[in-house]
């Protein structure tokens, strides 16, 4: 059976101090509020995730994910970090080909693909970006551009190492923009994605799959969207700074 998940991505937000308070807050209201069984991933910057590593240490509903790793394991890449070191101080989920990583830092699907493989291969659990622009969605390219990201950076994967993986669909066209793919639009998709790994692997392994909504949900309509049958929690952003809609978003299932 699949996860409900719903991921907290910081994005490049928040001092230290600012960080630490999210973090508690969040995990004492997670504490107190929350009833179901969703599994909470908090993906702070960088220099943050040792201090939320202990901030976090013994719950078992709250994990700790990465916004982003190098494809090597290390080397002379100066302000890179790679999957090894963020296993090491106690990450679990790590977000790769996030829209705004494949936008300004181009990043295509080869680099996913050796990004996905070094996460895997340290026992992350990749959780795995597509999502299509707003020119591509007007013209009719949606499916098909989704199907290229699927299987230009992911489906290298073995059935056992795809058990670990997570999908995010981001319509590129909904990040930031106040603007959310209908919970229709949503379901649409992440049926087809659902029908693609079904293809590619087989139905069960669609079936377990948790697949996730990464456009501007919040918490007025984050149970609409988590009411479809495909639909399996979010991929937070904005809303993710705020510990009172976080968690009002999580207790949405």
């Amino acid at each position: 059976m699949r996860k409900k998940i719903v991921a907290g991505n910081w994005k490049m937000n928040k001092t230290f101090e600012e960080a630490q308070a999210l973090v508690s807050e969040v995990v004492n209201m997670v504490k107190d509020e929350v009833n179901n069984d969703a599994q909470v991933v908090l993906c702070p910057s960088f220099p943050y995730l040792a201090t939320v590593s202990k901030t976090i240490d013994g719950n078992q509903n709250v994990l700790l994910g990465a916004q982003n790793c190098h494809q090597n394991e290390s080397g002379a890449y100066t302000g890179e970090v790679s999957a090894a070191m963020l296993q090491s101080v106690g990450v679990k989920y790590v977000i790769l080909g996030h829209s705004e990583r494949r936008q300004y830092f181009y990043e295509d699907d080869q680099v996913l693909e050796a990004k996905v493989k070094a996460a895997l291969k340290q026992g992350l659990q990749p959780i795995f970006c597509i999502g299509e622009s707003l020119e591509q969605r007007e013209q009719d390219l949606t499916f098909s551009i989704l199907e290229t990201q699927l299987k230009e950076g992911l489906f290298h994967v073995s059935n056992e190492e795809f058990e670990r993986v997570v999908i995010a669909y981001e319509p590129i066209w909904a990040i930031g923009t106040g603007k959310t793919a209908s919970s229709q639009q949503a379901q649409e998709v992440h049926a087809f994605i659902r029908e693609q790994i079904a293809r590619h692997y087989d139905a069960e392994a669609a079936q377990n799959t948790t697949i996730l909504y990464g456009g501007s949900c919040n918490p007025g309509n984050a149970a609409e969207l988590f009411a479809c049958p495909d639909i399996d929690g979010g991929l937070i952003g904005g809303a993710s700074l705020k510990s009172r809609d976080f968690v009002d978003i999580i207790k949405s299932f």
